[in-house]
């Protein structure tokens, strides 16, 4: 609560298990059947997943370097009458971007104006990289409007499935009670858990070595791109997370490549399944979290093989 901005109080806060778990929770509850639902795009797969399963219609809003754009996320509150709006203001996955300082009382004016929730979805605030990293935004509301997930996944384990949710007045009591119907609670052996975690000593200095080791990766995946793949572009490099997400040539189809790549012992995300409608480019996501320096740069060098074979393969129109 105190790190979500101190606007929330314990008794808003609902622990769930994994953030995937809350964010569908949330988005079943406050909007109902066939509504629609504004996201990003592109935006994380489990959020255009969790808003099908729960029967809404999605609606994506563009995206650049300074996340999303406020105009547009205003138009497109007026024009659906969407109550709901999902955003990954820090270290957006796939892109890595942050929501610019300048956008971001302009975001939450457009959703207050509409009266609408918006879910801020902070998955990866324990891993920047560089800099420091704007507050959140449930900070600067303070009417209600925003929805804070929060989890420990990433920064701690896979298999540590514990994360919050943050909902004040009548949108937390909802959320509460939905809960209650999935599962009751998070087992308390996985509670107990997570607060011997949180509240151990060593758990800053876990999460500078975390970031000094991502930062490496990512700086050495960043330069890999740039070697092997120059028809690339790489208009971003994220200040944290764990994804650097990567323009092809236009002509190439991104999911023929990731195809391919799989084919040559290389597992990357295509980027058309992170976008809720049609993709504007080929894109391809990829991560530096899970694999060392030395396989990330063979695993681009083999990419880049892939991707000048495609290239030289695309018919000139």
């Amino acid at each position: 609560a105190l790190q979500a901005g101190g606007r929330f109080r314990p008794h808003d806060v609902i622990v769930t298990p994994g953030a995937q778990a809350a964010l569908a929770t949330t988005l079943r509850v406050l909007a109902p059947h066939g509504a629609p639902v504004i996201v990003e795009s592109p935006t994380y797969l489990g959020t255009i997943a969790a808003a099908r399963a729960a029967g809404h219609r999605v609606v994506p809003v563009p995206t650049d370097t300074g996340g999303v754009r406020p105009d547009l996320l205003a138009d497109a509150l007026r024009q659906t009458g969407a109550r709901v709006v999902v955003l990954q203001p820090l270290y957006a996955n796939p892109t890595g971007a942050i929501l610019a300082a300048d956008r971001r009382e302009a975001v939450l004016q457009a959703v207050r104006a509409a009266g609408a929730f918006l879910v801020e979805d902070d998955f990866a605030r324990d891993l920047v990289l560089e800099g420091d990293p704007p507050p959140p935004l449930a900070a600067d509301d303070p009417d209600g409007h925003v929805v804070y997930l929060r989890s420990l996944t990433k920064s701690t384990a896979p298999g540590l499935r514990v994360a919050a949710v943050a909902a004040r007045g009548a949108a937390g009591a909802r959320i509460r009670a939905a809960r209650a119907v999935d599962d009751f609670f998070v087992a308390a052996p996985l509670q107990e858990a997570a607060i011997e975690v949180v509240s151990s000593p060593a758990l800053k200095r876990h999460r500078r070595s975390v970031a000094l080791v991502l930062r490496q990766r990512r700086d050495a995946l960043v330069h890999a791109v740039r070697t092997y793949l120059p028809q690339a572009d790489v208009a971003l490099v994220p200040q944290g997370g764990f994804t650097l997400w990567v323009r092809l040539p236009d002509g190439l189809d991104d999911v023929a490549v990731a195809a391919d790549a799989a084919r040559a012992g290389v597992t990357i995300s295509p980027g058309r399944p992170w976008f809720p409608a049609e993709a504007p480019a080929p894109f391809l996501r990829m991560t530096f979290a899970g694999a060392p320096i030395d396989d990330l740069e063979r695993g681009v060098a083999r990419l880049g093989q892939v991707v000048s074979a495609s290239f030289s393969a695309t018919p000139l129109m």
